[in-house]
């Protein structure tokens, strides 16, 4: 009656698994009976994913705020073990939040506050759909239910998918409705993860003012939360902002900042985030062997970490620093890597590589291939309406002039 999937994993055959449940529905179990045994399952998953995230994030506040739990989870020491659970479960760990859409109150809080802990998956790209299903789901949930705390966390989790998958409209609509709701409820979560999301977002559309004002928020939450993780967080976007506004020495200052704390408190595929925005700041800098030092440091370690979407940006950042450099055959192949990724990141990432694709073709003699890149950009661009459109059409206009 059992599958294999996979060398220790086992599952029911699809009509083995829908007549053992409409058993369970009709006679077998109470309704109380199949609810309990639900809950322990999400206090189960919650539980364990808890333990993970704190493995991945030392001294991330996270934890002290979720909904507490009743039955233990598992319980790993070594960081990897803890992932190869999270992303083989993942699965089951996202049918057991839709499971419980319908729920309200505490039950409800924890399915929310399981994918705040599980938000890895929404990240590495292979589990985004799924995960974006559920996180959907429970915002209806928590509407429905009248649960403006929930509420507000459903929202934060929204708000990090909209802006992965480059739709920052809609990210930034839910990043407003959660910073509100959380200072409505006095909860440090949307306050302070909301408002860092919608810094980033602010960055990537330009509004630098916006930007800084909603980082220096998050910003404030975290340290008085003492949330030293998402300190160094919120002090890399706030050197992307200071790199952006021309403040290139500040920009430096801030990223060695965000890097010694991630060193400080040892956590793990977080540091590739804060060499990842290191390396940004010092491309533009012009210290380009610094930069990909900093960036090859970073590409490892999303890597092992089945950090899809980093490695491809981190491909793409390194093609950057190539061309700046005057590389431009290191520059495409990077380049070349970035898009192999396609659809991780959303369409407008990929507007941002095929553009530097373009530059590096263009440079090795091929403007051919290079207007081919430049006009799927500039398509990409249009239809999301990016203000990068007016770049690529600069660039356009020069090849078909010269």
């Amino acid at each position: 009656l059992l599958e294999s999937a996979a060398p220790g994993r086992y599952r029911y055959h699809d009509l083995v698994r829908l007549y053992a449940r409409a058993c369970a529905e009709r006679d077998e179990q109470p309704p109380a009976e199949r609810e309990a045994a639900l809950s322990r399952l999400l206090d189960f998953y919650l539980a364990t994913a808890a333990g993970v995230y704190v493995l991945e994030r030392p001294g991330d506040q996270l934890l002290a705020h979720l909904t507490p739990t009743t039955h233990p989870g598992l319980v790993f020491t070594d960081r990897g073990a803890a992932s190869d659970w999270l992303f083989a479960e993942a699965g089951c760990l996202l049918a057991c939040v839709r499971q419980h859409a319908t729920a309200s109150g505490e039950t409800l809080r924890r399915a929310v506050d399981l994918l705040l802990a599980a938000k890895d998956l929404a990240e590495s790209g292979a589990d985004s759909r799924l995960y974006e299903q559920a996180a959907t789901a429970l915002l209806a949930a928590t509407q429905a239910a009248g649960d403006t705390r929930a509420e507000g966390r459903a929202r934060t989790v929204l708000t990090h998918v909209h802006s992965l998958a480059g739709r920052f409209n809609q990210a930034d609509e839910q990043a407003l409705h959660a910073v509100l709701l959380g200072r409505a409820t006095e909860d440090p979560i949307p306050c302070g993860y909301a408002s860092n999301n919608r810094g980033i977002i602010a960055i990537y559309q330009h509004r630098h003012e916006d930007a800084e004002a909603y980082i220096r928020q998050a910003l404030e939450c975290f340290r008085a939360d003492g949330n030293r993780p998402c300190e160094a967080s919120a002090l890399s976007n706030l050197a992307r902002v200071h790199l952006d506004t021309g403040r290139t020495r500040s920009a430096v200052e801030l990223a060695e900042q965000a890097l010694a704390i991630y060193r400080e408190i040892n956590v793990s595929w977080r540091l590739a985030n804060g060499l990842y925005t290191y390396g940004l700041v010092l491309t533009h800098a012009r210290r380009f062997e610094d930069a990909l030092r900093q960036l090859n440091e970073a590409m490892p370690i999303f890597v092992d970490n089945r950090q899809r979407l980093w490695e491809g940006m981190t491909h793409y950042r390194l093609a950057e620093v190539h061309l700046a450099a005057g590389r431009p055959t290191a520059a495409a192949h990077h380049a070349e890597q970035a898009l192999k990724l396609r659809g991780i990141g959303g369409e407008w990432r990929r507007g941002n590589v095929l553009t530097v694709l373009g530059r590096s073709l263009d440079a090795l003699g091929q403007p051919g291939r290079a207007r081919a890149c430049w006009t799927e950009a500039l398509a990409i661009y249009e239809q999301l309406g990016s203000s990068e459109a007016a770049d690529v059409r600069d660039l356009l206009s020069v090849a078909t002039t010269v």
